[in-house]
């Protein structure tokens, strides 16, 4: 029975070091897509998402020889490559929020959240009690997302809209897991301000349009 072959990402991140370009076909069709919308997420511009996707695989091509699969997964890894070119642009735009560290994150990691096991909120349970349709909800996060200090948009684009683990997130963003779950927990609470004031001044707007 003759079926098509799913290389590895690890596999394929090695061939195209090897200079092989059907690898990075399947590379890039398996990932492009996501990392697009890390980098939506972070800029919140669809033309500059578009231009930080397309220079992270042109990246990937050369920094694949430096993959180590012994130190992380592949994902990770282009994550991290994804990562610095929104930095990069961030540096060239100083109408976006620069990566910058705060004094409320705490490495020690004091929180109790788990991906398996614990409850572990994300961004759609912190949306849900706000009572936004889908599409609503959808910009909303986006809006609120995009107002964020940028350390805090990449732990949500990361770990609640990528679905990373908490370890992968620490590995792609080069700090201690503990560091990742601070700035998640800092993040939420920011989201969910955010998202409320988005609502009630959405609801104030409809009030005052209907008495018109």
């Amino acid at each position: 029975m003759s079926g098509i072959v799913r290389h590895s990402d690890d596999d394929l991140l090695r061939r195209i070091a090897a200079a092989d370009a059907e690898a990075f076909a399947e590379f890039y069709e398996r990932w492009q897509s996501r990392i697009y919308r890390f980098a939506l997420h972070m800029s919140g511009s669809h033309s500059m998402a578009e231009d930080i996707s397309q220079e992270t695989f042109m990246n990937l091509i050369s920094a694949s020889k430096n993959f180590d699969s012994n130190l992380g997964a592949a994902s990770s890894y282009l994550f991290g490559i994804a990562r610095n070119q929104v930095r990069r642009r961030f540096d060239q735009d100083r109408n976006l929020v620069p990566l910058v560290e705060t004094d409320l994150e705490n490495s020690n990691g004091d929180l109790t959240h788990r991906r398996n096991g614990n409850h572990r909120p994300s961004v759609t349970t912190i949306v849900a009690p706000i009572d936004f349709s889908r599409k609503e909800a959808l910009e909303s996060i986006r809006q609120a997302l995009v107002s964020l200090p940028a350390h805090y948009r990449e732990v949500v684009a990361l770990c609640d809209l990528q679905e990373m683990s908490y370890e992968q997130a620490a590995l792609t963003l080069d700090c201690a897991i503990g560091t990742v779950r601070s700035r998640l927990h800092r993040a939420r609470s920011l989201l969910a301000a955010k998202l409320g004031e988005l609502r009630s001044t959405e609801i104030k707007a409809a009030a005052g349009g209907s008495r018109n």
